[in-house]
């Protein structure tokens, strides 16, 4: 399960990015810069470069490392590939990239191939050379520039790029919100230098923390620490539905003025999720293709694939149609990303059945690319393509880096490769997290942010109500429901970085756009999500599983998933199935996603209230699915819950949900239309 924003961290990321916000201008949304933090350079660490006249990056210092616990530091001879990110020519591409994705404006629709883009915006080849030869100067091995400029990559010793970089990398305790997955937690506490010639070259840099993703996965069930009071109840058993309704819990303590509750969904199939978004037969993705950015790769993805698409009455993949890449050193060092990837490549394979799919994983291993670099990377992987095309024109990213207040040179280098994506049509669409908050890259103004719903489909496969997921869970506690707090909700609310978008305005109401405070912070403010589809983990998606046990056949097995891990490949797909037949990618679709807003192109979530049904305000969870009774009621806002941001279900936009969810051949109609 994905952490949930605490009111502190909430807090925490209100101090730090209110200065940051007023320096946006609302046209430009150019990427976060903080001031510099480091100290003085006669305070670094000695080494090659120390006598040299440097520069400190802004922002590149990690922020956890201000409150986390130091427990040793890595070996000086441990080995980390680092990537110096360079610099783009930004304010220029980011209009580049508006105008082609805008309808009306004169570029619409003129995307740039990747070397275009490069030749156009990217860093110059004498800046690569500079960063290459400092690198090499310093004791680097293994130097090179990706192909089209974003970075320079070098890998040395840490002992080297303590030196090199002035700053020392120590090893953290891990806490609730940051981990470093199967590894020691490592970062560097204060902000890296360059060289004063490269200074104005240099983005940021990667590598020197570990800290995992964020990965919006969850299961039904409980969030951590609940429901662990005396007195929770005794274990029930409640068989799930298939469908909503189709089983309810009776004789449980009233609630709602009632003693029976809906029992949670098992996972709904493929077929009940087209039809309740409404896809048609002839909307598959053919001659499309979508990807999906992972970090590692599932063992025999496509087989589980098979198993799904069987198991679900789809049209049997193609081998021909499916691709894996795996960059760096692949599996080598485990898969962290092995339900989300399955869970990716089926949803997105429900909307999209006939659209070909390509699987990236970054590479997994704790040498400088596990977590955030190796996501990116994988992300570019797609964007460079061949030079001559990207690689997919939709791509699904169900995993964030952190909140608002993550080290600013990362969300810089976010912005950047976003901002490319758009200017190559290709669409980058981002889980907006699985807790109150916002979160990046999804709060990026060129992000497709996508939310939360919870959704019931009847036993007609039709849509029986959608509202903005957002679950508070109760226990029995001497005979009564007792709410226990947020188990989970789609993430979204006021950014406190970015401007808000022109697309944005007169849809996004003036409450949901003030950031802290509204106007002291410079006008209104970027609001997330954009769109939304299920995410509820109780009314989940039937997630095919291969089990492997040595000396069996591995077994196939369903259990239900949600968490805008589910969404985000959701609407990827359906984007996907959309684009058949076009003569071009849709590419950066939010533009039109505003333009859309208020029609049939999309299912409105509307807020539950006292008058709603009372089976649509929870559903009950049982054995085995909880491992207690629990009641897990719908669209449950309060500021008493656990990291409540102020998030709310409305008629309209709204921030959990958007603009809503796409809605069948109107969607698909809407997009054509204006995307002409």
């Amino acid at each position: 399960m994905a952490p949930i924003m605490s009111a502190a961290r909430w807090a925490c990321a209100v101090a730090g990015a209110t200065a940051i916000l007023s320096a946006i201008p609302a046209a430009a949304m150019a990427g976060p810069a903080t001031p510099a933090r480091a100290s003085s350079p006669a305070s670094q660490p000695a080494g090659p470069t120390a006598t040299q006249a440097a520069t400190p990056v802004p922002g590149t210092a990690i922020p956890f490392t201000r409150t986390a616990k130091v427990i040793g530091a890595p070996p000086a001879t441990q080995r980390l590939s680092i990537q110096v990110w360079l610099r783009p020519r930004l304010a220029a591409a980011q209009r580049f990239a508006t105008s082609a994705s805008t309808p009306g404006r004169p570029g619409f629709g003129r995307f740039l191939s990747p070397a275009a883009y490069t030749a156009r915006f990217g860093a110059s080849p004498a800046a690569a050379r500079a960063v290459e030869a400092w690198l090499r100067g310093a004791g680097f091995a293994d130097v090179h520039a990706d192909g089209q400029r974003d970075y320079v990559r070098g890998t040395a010793a840490a002992a080297t790029i303590e030196a090199a970089l002035r700053v020392r990398l120590r090893l953290y305790r891990p806490t609730a919100g940051v981990t470093g997955g199967r590894y020691a937690l490592r970062a560097n506490n204060r902000d890296v230098f360059v060289p004063n010639s490269l200074a104005a070259s240099v983005l940021g840099v990667t590598g020197l923390d570990n800290a995992a993703p964020l990965v919006p996965l969850i299961r039904p069930g409980l969030a951590a620490g609940a429901g662990t009071a005396p007195g929770a109840g005794t274990a029930v058993k409640a068989p799930c539905s298939r469908y909503y309704g189709q089983h309810h819990a009776t004789g449980l303590p009233a609630q709602f003025g009632v003693t029976s509750f809906p029992t949670d969904v098992c996972g709904y199939s493929a077929g009940q999720l087209r039809s309740a978004y409404g896809v048609g037969a002839g909307a598959t993705g053919r001659g499309q293709r979508i990807a999906l950015v992972e970090l590692g790769l599932s063992r025999d993805m496509f087989l589980t694939l098979r198993d799904y698409a069987r198991a679900n009455k789809l049209p049997a993949p193609s081998q021909a149609r499916y691709a894996q890449r795996s960059l760096g050193r692949g599996n080598a060092c485990g898969d962290p990303f092995d339900g989300e990837e399955q869970l990716d490549v089926e949803a997105s394979y429900a909307m999209a059945p006939a659209a070909s799919q390509l699987v990236v994983g970054g590479d997994s291993c704790n040498e400088g690319d596990y977590g955030q670099q190796g996501l990116i990377d994988a992300d570019l992987a797609i964007l460079d393509g061949n030079g001559h095309r990207p690689l997919a024109s939709v791509v699904s990213n169900s995993w964030e880096t952190g909140g608002e207040s993550q080290a600013a040179a990362l969300t810089s280098i976010e912005h950047a490769f976003l901002v490319r994506a758009a200017a190559e049509g290709v669409g980058m669409y981002v889980s907006a997290g699985d807790g109150s908050g916002v979160e990046e890259p999804s709060s990026d103004p060129f992000a497709i942010a996508v939310g939360g719903t919870s959704l019931g489909i009847g036993a007609n496969g039709r849509r029986q109500f959608v509202t903005g997921w957002s679950s508070g869970i109760s226990v029995v506690q001497h005979g009564r429901w007792v709410l226990e707090g947020e188990n989970g909700a789609s993430g979204g609310g006021p950014s406190l970085l970015w401007s808000q978008p022109a697309d944005q305005r007169r849809v996004v109401p003036a409450a949901l756009a003030r950031a802290g405070g509204g106007d002291r912070h410079g006008g209104p403010v970027r609001s997330v999500p954009d769109l939304s589809a299920d995410a509820d983990p109780f009314t989940g998606m039937a997630t095919g599983l291969l089990t492997f046990t040595k000396g069996k056949p591995p077994a196939y097995s369903e259990t239900s998933f949600g968490g805008t891990s589910l969404a985000a490949p959701l609407v990827a797909g359906m984007a996907t199935a959309a684009q058949q037949g076009q003569p071009r990618p849709f590419g950066f679709l939010s533009p039109v996603i505003y333009r859309l807003a208020g029609s049939r192109a999309f299912a409105d979530a509307l807020p539950l209230t006292p008058r709603s049904p009372v089976a649509e305000r929870g559903v009950f969870c049982g054995i085995p699915d909880c491992p207690f009774q629990v009641l897990v009621t719908n669209d449950d806002q309060s500021s008493h819950l656990f990291g409540y941001t102020g998030q709310v279900t409305l008629r309209g936009y709204d921030n959990m949900t958007g603009v809503g969810s796409p809605s069948g051949p109107a969607f698909v109609r809407g997009l054509r239309r204006l995307e002409r």
